[in-house]
């Protein structure tokens, strides 16, 4: 299975993403936002993993057409986002989603690594369009979710020997939330290392923690996206 690169309104221009449809024609919207190393093949692949559990996916091209293997470029690539621009690209994406012939619902779910993690719990305290919120190792030090006006219940899928988004910080997070009487589901895999998901760096990839933590996204999103 493979998708398309795509164009859609965005900011009062475009923006292109990668869009991946099911076999079966039609299913829920999810949005796919990428880690800090750009749209790459990972990402798409993603994508594809999603249309092929019968979701509509998109993932949104954030950096406009950049994208790098260097972890020196993609932390510059990443500190100069524009937080505000990237936040209306995603807005374009969901409206694009939902506007699809191939989308069913009246939500879309949102997912994210690393940086996309951080954007994806963002887009939700931001657009009353997200139904379902999932963070993989979410972190970006200018990503600044407004918890309180999160809708969307949660699932936060996070790594134990992260030193970048620490066990500590997403206990934090964890807290927060149920203060604010926010629905969320927390799970800490304790021996894997941040960007435990991504196949394409055996460095860090983890399969039994990327296979559960893919069944419980699943799971998650035909719950809540469903119709």
């Amino acid at each position: 299975m493979s998708g398309e690169m795509v164009t859609f309104q965005s900011n009062g221009g475009t923006a292109s993403g990668y869009l991946s449809l099911p076999a079966s024609g039609k299913g829920p919207g999810v949005i796919v936002i990428q880690e800090w190393w750009g749209l790459v093949p990972h990402i798409k692949d993603v994508c594809d993993r999603f249309a092929a559990e019968g979701f509509v996916a998109l993932a949104p091209d954030l950096y406009h057409g950049q994208s790098t293997t260097s972890p020196d470029e993609a932390g510059k690539l990443m500190m100069a986002l524009r937080i505000d621009e990237a936040g209306k690209d995603l807005r374009g994406a969901a409206d694009y989603l939902l506007n699809h012939g191939a989308t069913t619902g009246s939500k879309v779910g949102t997912v994210g690594f690393c940086m996309g993690g951080a954007l994806s719990l963002y887009a939700a305290t931001k657009n009353e369009q997200v139904g379902a919120c999932v963070v993989f190792y979410g972190g970006h030090p200018n990503v600044k979710p407004d918890l309180p006006n999160l809708r969307a219940p949660v699932l936060g899928l996070y790594a134990g020997r992260d030193g970048f988004v620490t066990p500590e910080s997403v206990r934090e997070l964890e807290q927060r939330l149920k203060e604010l009487g926010k629905t969320a589901e927390i799970h800490i895999y304790p021996e894997v290392d941040h960007g435990f998901f991504n196949d394409e760096r055996p460095t860090v990839y983890n399969e039994a923690a990327a296979k559960d933590a893919w069944r419980r996204v699943i799971a998650f999103y035909r719950e809540r996206l469903a119709g």
